[in-house]
C-alpha cells in the first residue's frame, strides 16, 4: 500500500475521531450527475428534499451550478438559474457551493466580452457561488485573466482546471504529456489558483496514469489538487483509489442514484473503502443512505424515462477507442437519428478524429466536442469524395480566426483558409487574447432588450443567449404564454403513466368486459380473418331475430385506420413549427432553400424582397447549440420567408425561396 494510505483501528461510529488526513470529496448531484443522466433536466423543486441532508454530511463543496445548468433552465425548464442558486442557498447553509465556469466561455458556447466576464463573475458571487471551478476547452489561460481578475475581487476561490484529453489509447504522444500537465498546474498556480482541478471529462484517465500525475504535481505545487473523472470507461473509482495512493487531496462523486454511466463514480462505496485508513472521509454512510431513499422514491422517478436504456451496460468501451465523451456521443446519435442517418454513425466515428486534428487536436470538452461534432456530422452528411467542408458552422470559423484561443498544435491550413474565406473580421487569423478583439456587449444588449431585462441578473441571461433568453424573460414576465412542453412533471401523473405501461405489459391496454359470455346459438358462422400475413378462425353469432342472409361477394371497404394505443410521454421535446405550405406555383419559378437539419432559426440574414447571391448567408440555424450558416444555393430574390427567429423547424423545412 502507498506511504499516503496508511491502515488505522476499524471504527464504524458516525462520531468517529478524525482521520489524519481525510479525502475531501465534492458532490456533484446538484449539477453534473444530472446533466450527464438526464440531459440537465433536474428542477430546483427536486433539489429542496435532500439539499439540508446533503449539508449535513461534510462535503468539501457541493456543484450546483454552471455548466449547461445556465441553458437548459431558461430555455427547457422555464427556470431563473440566478433563482436556483439564491433557493438553495437557503437549503444549504453551511457547505460551499461550487459552480463550472467555462472561463471567457462563461457559460455560452463563445468567448464573450470582457464586460459581460467581469459582471457575470460579480453577480455569480453576490448571489452565493464560493468556489469557480474555472476551464478553458483550449487550457488557453489567456481566457482566464478577465474572469480570475473578479473572482479574486470578490474575495471567492478560484479553481483552475486543466482539461484532461489524449491523442493515444493511454497518457504520451507527442502533446499531452505528463510533462504537459506539469506544466499547464505550475502555470495555474502562478496566476493565483487557490487550487488545481485535473478536469477528465471523458473518463479516459487511466489509474497508473493518475498516478503518476498526481504524484508528479504534489512534487511541484503546494495547492490543493482535485480529481474529476467520468465513470463512462469504467475507470473511474480505480482511477480515485490510485490518486488517493498517490496523495490527491479532493475527488468528485454522485450520490448513487445520480452515479455511474457518463457520470460519476458514486460516493458510498469510496467512503466504505476509506473506512480504517488515515483517510477515512468521516461520513456517516447512514445519512447518506437516507438521502439516497429521498432521491429514489421522490425524485427520480420523475426523470427515469430521460435516462438512456437502449443498452444494458453501463459502460460505455467506445470512448477508449474514439475518445468521444458520452455526453457528446448522445449528442451525435440524436443529431443523426433526427436527421434519419442513425445507419451512418460509424462514418462519424472515422471522421471524427480526422476533424479533431484538422481542428488542431483540440480537447472534446464544451464547447469543442460540440464544435468537432457538429462539423463531423456536417463533413459525413455534406461533403463529396473530392471535396471536405462544404458547410463549416460559425463556431469552426470563429475558432480558426483564433476566437477561442491557441490550439494545441496549428489548425490545417488548408481548411483554416476554407473557413475563413469570406470571414466578417478578416481572413488572417489573430494571435492574441481572444477578448481584447471584441467590442463590450452590455450596453448594446441593454438598448436591444429594453424594459424586458428589469436588472443585471436578467441581462446576463439575454446577453449569453439572445434568442432563448429573451423567450424566456418573456415567459417570466407574462408577456407570451408558457408552453407545456416546459411545465414540470408531477408525481401523479408519473404514477399514471407507470399504470398505463403496467397495463400495457399485461395486454390490458384495452380493457375486456368482465361479463360472463353468452350460450352460443345454432346460428353461430365461423369466419377466416386474414390480418397482413396472420390468419384468425372467429366465431360469430348473430343477435335479436334478424334472418342470416346469404349475399354475393362484393369488394371490400377500405379497412378503418388502426387506433393507436396511448404512448407513455418521452422527454418534453419543442415541436417543430409546421410551414405553410408554399403554393406550387410560387416554387415552380424557384430555387428552395431547405433546413439541412433539425433546429433553432437564429436570425435570417435576408429578407423577403432582398437580392442575393449564389453562396451569400440567407439565415443562421442552431443545430446542437452550434449554428451553421446557410447560404443561397443561387442568385436571385428571396421570397416566401415562413419562419422567425426562435421558431424550431424540422429537416426538410422550406426556410425560403430564391427566384
Amino acid at each position: 500500500m502507498s506511504d499516503n494510505v496508511v491502515m488505522t483501528a476499524m471504527n464504524y461510529d458516525s462520531d468517529r475521531p478524525p482521520a489524519s488526513n481525510p479525502v475531501k470529496i465534492m458532490d456533484l448531484s446538484l449539477r453534473d450527475g444530472h446533466q450527464c443522466l438526464f440531459a440537465t433536466r433536474g428542477r430546483t423543486e427536486d433539489m429542496i428534499p435532500v439539499a439540508e441532508m446533503l449539508d449535513e454530511i461534510g462535503f468539501w463543496a457541493l456543484e450546483t451550478w454552471g455548466g449547461a445548468t445556465f441553458d437548459t433552465m431558461h430555455r427547457f425548464l422555464n427556470e431563473d438559474p440566478w433563482e436556483r442558486l439564491r433557493t438553495l442557498k437557503r437549503y444549504a447553509k453551511k457547505t460551499p457551493f461550487c459552480m463550472l465556469l467555462r472561463a471567457q466561455n462563461l457559460v455560452g458556447y463563445r468567448n464573450y466580452a470582457d464586460d459581460v466576464a467581469t459582471a457575470f463573475v460579480d453577480r455569480a458571487a453576490e448571489n452565493g457561488m464560493d468556489i469557480f471551478r474555472t476551464f478553458d476547452a483550449l487550457n488557453d489561460y489567456r481566457n482566464f485573466e478577465t474572469v480570475v481578475r473578479q473572482i479574486k475581487k470578490s474575495g471567492k476561490h478560484f479553481q483552475g482546471v486543466v482539461s484532461y484529453t489524449l491523442t493515444e489509447p493511454r497518457l504520451g504522444g507527442d502533446i499531452y504529456t505528463l510533462d504537459y500537465y506539469v506544466s499547464k498546474a505550475k502555470e495555474l498556480v502562478g496566476m493565483g489558483a487557490d487550487s488545481v482541478c485535473i478536469k477528465d471529462m471523458a473518463g479516459m484517465s487511466a489509474p497508473y496514469d493518475i498516478y503518476a500525475l498526481v504524484k508528479a504535481l504534489k512534487a511541484v505545487i503546494t495547492v490543493p489538487i482535485h480529481l474529476h473523472s467520468h465513470f463512462t470507461s469504467g475507470m473511474a473509482p480505480m482511477t480515485q483509489l490510485k490518486a488517493i495512493e498517490a496523495g490527491i487531496d479532493i475527488v468528485d462523486t454522485c450520490m448513487t442514484p445520480y452515479a455511474y454511466r457518463s457520470s460519476h463514480p458514486a460516493v458510498e462505496p469510496l467512503v466504505m473503502t476509506l473506512l480504517g485508513t488515515n483517510r477515512d472521509t468521516g461520513f456517516d454512510i447512514r445519512k447518506l443512505a437516507e438521502i439516497n431513499e429521498v432521491l429514489e422514491k421522490q425524485v427520480m422517478p420523475k426523470y427515469k424515462h430521460l435516462l438512456d436504456d437502449s443498452k444494458v451496460s453501463i459502460i460505455d468501451i467506445n470512448v477508449l477507442l474514439h475518445q468521444t465523451p458520452g455526453g457528446m456521443l448522445s449528442n451525435l446519435v440524436n443529431q443523426l437519428r433526427e436527421m434519419d442517418a442513425l445507419d451512418r454513425i460509424d462514418e462519424v466515428y472515422k471522421e471524427l478524429p480526422r476533424v479533431r486534428k484538422d481542428l488542431g487536436q483540440i480537447p472534446l470538452v464544451t464547447p469543442t466536442s460540440q464544435i468537432v461534432g457538429v462539423q463531423t456530422v456536417n463533413n459525413v452528411l455534406n461533403d463529396t469524395p473530392d471535396e471536405r467542408y462544404k458547410m463549416i458552422t460559425g463556431q469552426v470559423k470563429d475558432l480558426c480566426y483564433g476566437l477561442y484561443g491557441k490550439t494545441a498544435i496549428p489548425i490545417d491550413p488548408e481548411v483554416q483558409k476554407k473557413a475563413l474565406k469570406g470571414y466578417p473580421r478578416g481572413e488572417t487569423p489573430i494571435t492574441c487574447r481572444p477578448a481584447e478583439v471584441l467590442e463590450p456587449e452590455l450596453e448594446k444588449a441593454k438598448a436591444e432588450i429594453g424594459d424586458l431585462a428589469v436588472d443585471m441578473d436578467d441581462l446576463l441571461i439575454y446577453v449569453q443567449f439572445p434568442v432563448t433568453g429573451k423567450k424566456f424573460l418573456e415567459w417570466k414576465y407574462g408577456r407570451a404564454e408558457v408552453p407545456a412542453s416546459v411545465k414540470p412533471i408531477t408525481m401523479e401523473s408519473v404514477k399514471k403513466q407507470d399504470a398505463l405501461v403496467k397495463k400495457a405489459l399485461a395486454g390490458e391496454l384495452v380493457e375486456r368486459s368482465k361479463a360472463e359470455a353468452p350460450a352460443k346459438s345454432e346460428r353461430v358462422r365461423t369466419f377466416n380473418v386474414f390480418l397482413d400475413n396472420e390468419f384468425f378462425s372467429v366465431e360469430v353469432d348473430p343477435t335479436g331475430d334478424a334472418p342470416v342472409l346469404t349475399t354475393p361477394r362484393v369488394a371490400a371497404a377500405p379497412a378503418p385506420a388502426p387506433v393507436a394505443a396511448p404512448v407513455v410521454a418521452a422527454a418534453p421535446k419543442a415541436a417543430a413549427v409546421a410551414a405553410p405550405a408554399a403554393s406550387p406555383a410560387a416554387e415552380a419559378h424557384g430555387t428552395r432553400l431547405l433546413a439541412p437539419m433539425p433546429g433553432m432559426i437564429i436570425s435570417f440574414q435576408k429578407k423577403d424582397g432582398d437580392t442575393v447571391t449564389k453562396g451569400e448567408p440567407v439565415v443562421v440555424l442552431e443545430a446542437m447549440k452550434m449554428e451553421n450558416a446557410l447560404v443561397a444555393p443561387c442568385d436571385g430574390t428571396v421570397k416566401g420567408i415562413k419562419f422567425k427567429s426562435g421558431d424550431t423547424v424540422a429537416k426538410g423545412a422550406v426556410l425560403c425561396v430564391i427566384e
